[in-house]
């Protein structure tokens, strides 16, 4: 064997990228046998397994995660190759983007939508889970693009900018710190409760998880509601309208790092102006909070109105 068909490697990338034989069958056009059927034709000419079938859903073996980053690889410059063809039909380009924030989440179908405007042959598959479980997958080619925050700076990112954290809370809310302090947040993998914790800890305060919601609209609610304190972004908490504690009898929180990446090969290009512009949306947001703080900040002319 000297070729290996580049129909199979987009059947092994569809099957992939959707994490389903099914959906994958639906978006190629094609029937799940059909797909099937390739994936085996496909490993029997590359000698190994490619999905590890003692793990349920799809989950790669090393031999597979490794065939999957050559394969994007090769796909994307064959496809490079076609689109010199001049005016005929472009081939479709998915993107893959992770995101643990709804901030980001929040802030993408605009983004996508005035990308989508240039770029009309790109799709778009977006992700959400915690911070560490979309690096790895960037790392490994499943993502192309990831923008999160994070505890450190980020070395590799192509855009990053530091992020002030702020406690916020009701206007009812009271803390008695004999009493462990009640956070609410995404839970322990999430930044936010990872920064809220090694804070409380630095002064010997406890803790207790009181609300672990799926969602920033959840831990709004339960924020408004009373059940305790949440760390997050100064920039997010203006955003949708949560009250910041700015003299709270808490620890001050430390910055988090914004970072917007990208992985590796593929259509460096297109990637690329798809970060700058989240990058330029996440910019403009904290340039209108800093408006915010230095207006609240501006002293009253005397014979002014309090």
């Amino acid at each position: 064997m000297t070729n290996i068909p580049t129909d199979l490697l987009r059947t092994l990338i569809a099957v992939v990228d959707l994490r389903s034989f099914t959906k994958a069958a639906a978006s190629l056009g094609v029937t799940q046998p059909a797909v099937s059927a390739q994936i085996k034709r496909l490993q029997f000419l590359l000698g190994g397994d490619l999905f590890d079938r003692s793990i349920q859903g799809v989950s790669l073996t090393p031999h597979g995660e490794v065939v999957v980053s050559h394969a994007r690889r090769l796909l994307s410059i064959n496809d490079q190759i076609v689109h010199l063809g001049g005016d005929g039909p472009q081939p479709e380009l998915v993107i893959r983007v992770g995101t643990p924030s709804d901030v980001i989440a929040s802030m993408l179908p605009g983004i996508l939508a005035n990308f989508r405007e240039r770029w009309p042959d790109v799709r778009f598959i977006v992700r959400t889970d915690f911070y560490d479980p979309l690096v790895r997958e960037l790392r490994s080619g499943e993502l192309d693009l990831f923008a999160g925050l994070s505890m450190a700076p980020p070395p590799d990112a192509r855009h990053s900018w530091a992020e002030e954290v702020v406690w916020v809370r009701c206007a009812t809310t009271q803390l008695d710190l004999d009493r462990p302090v009640p956070l609410v947040s995404y839970g322990e993998p999430c930044v936010y409760h990872r920064l809220a914790v090694t804070a409380l800890k630095s002064v010997g305060l406890d803790w207790e998880d009181v609300f672990t919601g799926p969602s920033m609209a959840s831990l709004e609610g339960a924020i408004v509601a009373g059940l305790g304190v949440m760390a997050v972004t100064r920039r997010r908490a203006n955003d949708i309208g949560l009250m910041i504690w700015e003299d709270a009898p808490l620890p001050t929180l430390p910055d988090l790092y914004s970072g917007v990446y990208i992985r590796e090969g593929g259509p460096r290009a297109v990637y690329e102006q798809l970060a700058d512009e989240i990058g330029a949306a996440i910019n403009a947001s904290r340039a209108g909070v800093r408006k915010i703080i230095a207006v609240a900040k501006k002293p009253l002319k005397a014979g002014s109105a309090a």
